[in-house]
């Protein structure tokens, strides 16, 4: 609980500095202008991309088949579209590796090694019929 507290505190406070750097770096209006462009592709792509991850995932249950992938998929570019809405350069960067499908590959061991960790504990149980 303390290192989410720490995240909580810190990444807001990561976040301001960079973004007033890059305002004194190449201005105030350039610095908003990304900053609301990215809060818009961000709500384009939650859209898009989170109607396509749910049609990928109805498709595997009606083939019958585990929709792991899909819902790691679809859980991953919603969690980067909304840091794409976020103000702020470095959940925008997190975001964008998220969105976009070659980096996201990236992220999936992670997430199977955090789900296997957690079904060890007995915090996460899969019920099959």
């Amino acid at each position: 609980m303390r290192k989410f507290l720490m995240f909580l505190i810190l990444v807001p406070i990561i976040e301001i500095c960079v973004v007033l750097l890059s305002g004194k770096l190449i201005g105030a209006f350039p610095t908003l202008l990304l900053i609301v462009v990215t809060g818009m592709l961000g709500v384009y792509l939650a859209k898009t991309k989170g109607i396509k991850a749910f049609q990928q995932l109805k498709i595997a249950i009606e083939r019958g088949q585990a929709p792991g992938d899909a819902i790691i998929d679809g859980v991953l570019t919603f969690v980067g579209s909304v840091l794409l809405v976020l103000p702020g350069f470095i959940s925008d960067i997190l975001g964008i590796l998220l969105v976009m499908p070659a980096t996201r590959k990236l992220f999936k061991p992670m997430i199977y090694y955090w789900l296997r960790k957690k079904m060890k504990k007995g915090q996460i149980i899969l019920m099959q019929k």
